[in-house]
């Protein structure tokens, strides 16, 4: 039993629950996630079950859909409405769509963010949010991401709903957050809905009740999920060498992606990496023995 699932989190339940659901509706321990998403949030959380667990580095590589809600008024430790107020701010002059618009477009392209210190990302090696329940201070680096898209779908005084395209390692809380400095009032995210995670979308995830029902049947082909890799049609001679470990000579390839999705004979062995140097094809993950 091996495969990728395409899970709808609900709020209110850790990315670790959803495993742990996995793990008893389809009786196996073999099961994990790519990309955290926060208890309160909701969306997308592709689930990797048996040998396919080992592609999820791979998962969390790709680029991400994100929709949120922004609570214009307040600013809170955590960068959203579950932590401390740690400002407020009761008015503001209304904001003219075009004054949204212009805020917004300043955090599209590469920016730089500071991730919020409540949150699972290390500091030499120990997550932030641990460090800050120890009462330890904890100062989070900058880190630069790709905002590809960022658009308001809809607003009032005091909230404002945005959707956007980003790469991983975004933190949305910390976005929002930038968004209301620009305006020049305190903000925090509301509400967050993950609706894409590479090639899964929300549209196709299935809740948990659902997988209750059909199980494994839910499992999906993990090679089909991986389509922002270049795939590579191996030598059936070769498969066995592959799948031992070694490498194989190819000739005047041309990759347009640091890993490859390698196939023989219609199957999926695993990821491999092109050696333009040595003109090698190299094992890197191999699945199908």
């Amino acid at each position: 039993m091996s495969g990728f699932l395409n899970i709808l989190k609900p709020p209110g339940m850790s990315s670790h629950d959803v495993v742990g659901y996995v793990r008893r509706v389809l009786q196996t321990k073999k099961v994990g996630h790519a990309g955290t998403l926060d208890p309160a949030a909701a969306g997308v959380l592709p689930v990797a079950v048996g040998t396919a667990t080992r592609l999820i580095e791979y998962l969390e590589l790709t680029d991400k859909t994100y929709r949120a809600e922004i609570q214009l008024g307040i600013a809170t430790d955590s960068g959203d409405d579950t932590g401390k107020v740690r400002a407020r701010q009761e008015n503001w002059p209304a904001f003219a769509p075009s004054a949204l618009q212009a805020a917004l477009a300043q955090f599209t392209g590469r920016i730089r963010q500071t991730p919020p210190a409540h949150s699972a990302i290390k500091i030499n090696g120990q997550r932030a949010c641990d460090l800050l329940r120890a009462g330890k201070s904890v100062e989070v680096p900058s880190r630069e991401v790709m905002i590809y898209r960022l658009d308001l779908l809809a607003h009032s005084h005091d909230r404002l709903l945005i959707e956007t395209d980003c790469s991983k390692g975004t933190y949305i809380r910390s976005l929002c957050q930038d968004i209301g400095e620009a305006l020049g009032v305190p903000a925090t995210m509301a509400f967050l809905l993950r609706r894409r995670v590479g090639d899964f979308s929300v549209e196709k995830a299935l809740t948990l009740e659902e997988l209750s029902q059909v199980g494994a049947e839910a499992l999906l082909p993990a090679d089909d999920y991986l389509s922002g890799m270049q795939s590579f049609d191996l030598h059936p001679k070769r498969e066995k060498a592959f799948c031992n470990g070694l490498s194989t000579g190819v000739r005047n390839f041309r990759t347009e992606t640091d890993f490859l999705r390698v196939y023989a004979a219609g199957k999926f062995l695993g990821i491999g990496r092109y050696d333009a140097e040595k003109e090698e094809l190299l094992p890197v993950k191999v699945i199908g023995r």
